[in-house]
């Protein structure tokens, strides 16, 4: 489980969309339902899905019920062939802060029946996050702490504005974080992850990008441009071809490479050449013109 370090200032009330005035990049875009507001999801003509963490008033710390909404959003987006990408972020100041504290309240009083389901419920939050099949923007401003900094890493991509800061501050309250651990090695390496799990120190963005954590940090002018940059890059990008590499990357380790490795990325480039996609590619690059799949944001 996660916990927050000392949270942020109280008063996050203004809408996800809202924020840094990101609002325009998604004109056109349609609401799809879901059981509560405290968890919104938005399409656009071009195919992105736009899932915004909207509980401002706690930081958008997640409880059991937002963990579950959660998994059932990206489990739908999962099997949507009309999604070409997310964008996950957050309402109002923060992106996330980790556990809601009432819901850790409600965990300790919990017996050890109990809390190893609640841990295996928010263990199918990040796993749905992490193997979404599309790619996964986050959009990380102000806390991204505890859990909030485990599904940034869950991500593929982390677009930060200079305000976002990041820490795992479970140890301070005698716990590790043990779900989100995996994600968090595997984004920024073993080393830095343990050191950030024993301090408990709070990352900026500048420090977020400088180990990878990051890949993008823009500032509240400049925001609009990068995410746009970063989504018209994917858009640019065949769908199988983005579902294949994150299928074949999340196999591989920065190991030397074996027979097996060999053999495993020999037949899967044969593979995908032989699909209608790539068929596609090749064409319209012969033919100069942009392939079918093509769209702007």
């Amino acid at each position: 489980m996660n916990h927050t370090p000392n949270p942020p200032t109280v008063g996050d009330t203004s809408a996800g969309d809202r924020q840094h005035g990101t609002a325009e990049l998604f004109v056109g875009a349609r609401d799809l339902p879901t059981d509560s507001t405290e968890l919104r999801l938005r399409l656009t003509p071009s195919g992105l899905a736009l899932v915004t963490l909207d509980r401002p008033q706690v930081h958008n710390a997640f409880d059991e019920a937002q963990i579950e909404r959660l998994t059932r959003v990206f489990d739908k987006l999962r099997s949507d062939d009309t999604v070409r990408a997310v964008v996950l972020r957050g309402a109002g100041r923060h992106f996330c802060a980790g556990a809601d504290i009432g819901w850790m309240r409600r965990a300790a009083l919990a017996g050890e029946t109990e809390n190893i389901d609640d841990a295996r419920r928010f263990s199918r939050m990040m796993h749905a996050v992490a193997t979404c099949p599309k790619p996964v923007v986050a959009v990380v401003q102000g806390a991204a702490f505890g859990g909030g900094m485990g599904l940034a890493c869950a991500a593929d991509i982390v677009v930060a504005t200079q305000d976002a800061k990041f820490a795992l501050s479970e140890a301070k309250f005698g716990i590790l974080p043990a779900v989100i651990g995996p994600y968090v090695i595997n984004a920024i390496g073993r080393r830095h992850a343990t050191e950030l799990a024993m301090t408990c120190r709070t990352l900026s963005a500048t420090q977020a990008l400088a180990i990878g954590l990051a890949q993008y940090v823009a500032t509240a002018e400049t925001l609009d441009t990068t995410l746009l940059d970063v989504l018209r890059g994917l858009l640019r990008s065949g769908p199988t071809a983005l579902r294949e590499i994150k299928s074949l990357f999340g196999r591989l380790s920065a190991q030397p490479v074996d027979d097996t490795t060999s053999e495993l990325t020999a037949r899967t480039i044969a593979r995908v050449r032989a699909t209608s996609e790539a068929k596609e590619g090749f064409a319209a690059f012969v033919e100069k013109r942009a392939p079918v799949w093509l769209t702007d944001p």
